[in-house]
């Protein structure tokens, strides 16, 4: 069965009615009749195990299982031959994964000595496994029943049951399912699924013969912008959210896009969508595009968002801007995109539209930072209008604020340096023009100056000196000692500070703040010991553990792979560091299971070292092998010796 096949069986089972082709394909970025063609073959497979593929003209194809324990005994058999070429699980994520997948599909209860033997793992490790295992299970009503002499055995709805084995039995990384918010946006209107369907296939026919660039969050975005919209209208509401003409906007193709896409949606839906509307559609087509393809001004592009949205996304900016010193408040792109985001996404949750993110874990291990500040942007949206938003959505808003500080770095300054010469401002203007033509922009030379004169540098705004003279005083910035005329060796030892990383992990981590191998087997109890052991050396607030705890309910800090990285939800520290406790035995984290807790403390007002040291813990989460030669070090030097080594 190969892959596109396997995604549509995948597909099939989300459903507990008929899609259509046109779905699937666009799903699956093929033909409707390469879709006809595939499950005629997938018809054919699944005829000799249980199940068949029902064909309701002008409906769609459905999936119908006659002999349960014959289809399961197949899916069993597929998910075998994936995995063969595989190592066993050995992390306890993947343990419980592999649980999940083994309960889903077993066709008679399972005996836990059978899974200890096959799985290599104790009785006792199982039993914690299992824990976790129950909790996710649970999200879909299924829960495991135990029989004595028998085992366990998953019990509940055979809807539910299909649903979570098309989220945990499928690859993840194959094109995600949109059913489960077409469905509630079709219980939220009472618009049937083949007009929704039909909606969802005008927006992708115009944006690909318009060969407009939107991602698939946008894409999301605008289709369920247009259907609450419909809503709203029919119960007597109209936008209005453009303050001007918007004549740079009426210029672009996408206004003509918006005006057929309006068009046809207004037959499909026997409905007429006011003109602000188009212009609203305009803008979504448009996205980021705006910024660098129309003449609007700062004053226009604040103007194009609905004025609520529009204080709602500054207010976000301002507050990400004051914790966090990103830089990227005067972003125009991140200005349009986040406010093009934020209105559909609110009306998502006053309908009640829980959206999963098949992104969160990789945007958590990519973007930790750009994460941070999105749970700063779900805090003002909870207090400004009310609305919880969870760590699905915060991990969509977290994309906008990452490509944001991506494109901050692009536009990094130069190292700025001063230049001390004991022989005179010639010989110093000698240095200085060599600096400049051997590393250009990367290079600004602020000033020179006589050594005796040295107090006076404005060491503030300065990253480094290159002195002609050794300088005894313990200056608070580095100083680079190079000769007059300056040698191939001098700009060899310039080249390397410029390159050089000026902090590692290990500069956040103090001795008195690391313990090893501790018995406590609760995550209070942890953090608890933790924050009583700062405090005992350093004033915190007295709040602290509950800003760390409240933290945590936004969206907890467990990684997988036993790390744990508590923070308070804002910085309250006199300065930046980990304290650190690794358990004798792993202890249960929200879901997850956790052994490495690193407690994350940032200095009030001071995140310019944030990011080294996300990165520097990512490295860890990453390696399995890093986290068990961390978890079973017994004393500091070992421990600093194994994080030297990863840096290196």
């Amino acid at each position: 069965m190969n892959a596109r096949v396997f995604s549509i069986l995948r597909e099939l089972l989300a459903f507990d009615h008929a899609i259509t082709s046109e779905y699937l394909a666009q799903t699956l970025d093929v033909t409707s009749r390469t879709i006809r063609d595939d499950i005629k073959i997938l018809d054919h497979t699944l005829q000799n195990h249980g199940a068949k593929i029902k064909s309701i003209r002008g409906i769609g194809f459905q999936l119908t299982i006659s002999d349960d324990k014959k289809f399961r005994h197949f899916l069993n058999q597929i998910l075998t031959n994936k995995s063969s070429e595989q190592a066993l699980p050995n992390s306890p994520d993947e343990r419980i994964t592999y649980l999940i997948k083994r309960f889903l599909l077993a066709e008679d209860h399972l005996k836990l000595d059978h899974l200890c033997d096959e799985m290599h793992i104790s009785k006792s490790t199982i039993q914690n496994d299992l824990r976790s295992v129950k909790d996710l299970l649970s999200k879909y009503d299924l829960s495991l029943q135990q029989k004595p002499n028998y085992g366990l055995k998953l019990s509940g709805n055979e809807v539910k049951m299909r649903y979570a084995m098309s989220e945990h039995i499928f690859d993840r990384s194959e094109p995600v399912s949109k059913a489960v918010w077409k469905k509630q946006l079709s219980q939220i209107t009472n618009i049937d699924m083949q007009s929704l369907e039909d909606v969802w296939s005008v927006i992708i026919k115009e944006i690909k013969d318009n060969q407009i660039s939107l991602s698939d969050i946008a894409i999301n975005n605008l289709f369920i912008h247009i259907i609450i919209a419909y809503q709203r209208i029919k119960d007597g509401h109209y936008v209005s959210i453009i303050n001007q003409d918007l004549k740079e906007i009426k210029k672009q193709k996408e206004h003509q896009v918006a005006l057929r896409i309006i068009a046809s949606t207004e037959k499909i839906l026997a409905i007429n969508f006011p003109p602000e509307e188009v212009a609203y559609i305009s803008i979504h087509l448009l996205g980021t595009k705006m910024v660098k393809q129309t003449n609007l001004t700062e004053t226009d592009l604040e103007n194009i968002l609905e004025k609520q949205t529009q204080i709602l996304t500054t207010k976000i900016l301002d507050l990400i801007e004051a914790r966090m010193k990103l830089n990227i408040r005067n972003d125009q792109e991140l200005l349009i995109g986040l406010g093009l985001h934020l209105k559909p996404a609110i009306n998502r949750y006053r309908y009640g539209m829980n959206v999963r993110n098949p992104m969160l874990k990789d945007i958590k291990l990519n973007y930790p930072l750009a994460f941070e500040a999105a749970v700063i942007a779900g805090m003002v949206l909870e207090n400004e209008i009310n609305v919880l938003i969870d760590e699905n959505e915060i991990g969509y808003i977290a994309l906008h604020i990452g490509a944001a500080i991506e494109r901050n770095k692009l536009k990094t300054e130069p190292k700025r340096c001063y230049i001390v010469c004991a022989s005179g401002l010639g010989s110093a203007h000698l240095i200085k023009y060599k600096l400049q033509s051997v590393f250009g922009s990367r290079i600004h030379v602020a000033g020179t100056t006589e050594y005796y004169k040295l107090a006076q540098i404005p060491f503030e705004d300065i990253d480094f000196i290159v002195s002609s003279v050794p300088i005894s005083e313990s200056l608070k910035i580095p100083v680079i000692v190079v000769n007059t005329i300056l040698s191939s060796q001098d700009i060899a030892k310039i080249e390397t500070h410029l390159k050089k990383r000026s902090t590692r992990l290990v500069d956040f981590i103090k001795k008195e703040f690391v313990f090893l191998n501790k018995a406590f087997t609760t995550k209070e109890a942890t953090l608890n010991f933790l924050v009583e052991q700062i405090q005992t050396k350093m004033d915190l607030p007295d709040h602290y553990l509950d800003l760390i705890y409240e933290r945590e309910e936004v969206a907890p800090t467990a990684y997988g792979n036993l790390i744990a990285i508590p923070h308070p939800i804002t910085a309250q520290a006199k300065e930046t560091f980990l304290s650190i406790c690794t358990l004798q035995k792993p202890i249960d984290w929200a879901g997850k299971r956790a052994q490495f807790i690193c407690l994350l403390n940032v200095e009030k007002d001071g995140h310019q070292d944030l990011e080294i040291m996300y990165k520097g813990l990512i490295r860890i989460v990453e390696d399995p092998n890093i986290v068990q030669q961390l978890i079973q070090t017994k004393n500091y030097r070992d421990f600093v010796k194994i994080l030297l080594a990863l840096e290196a």
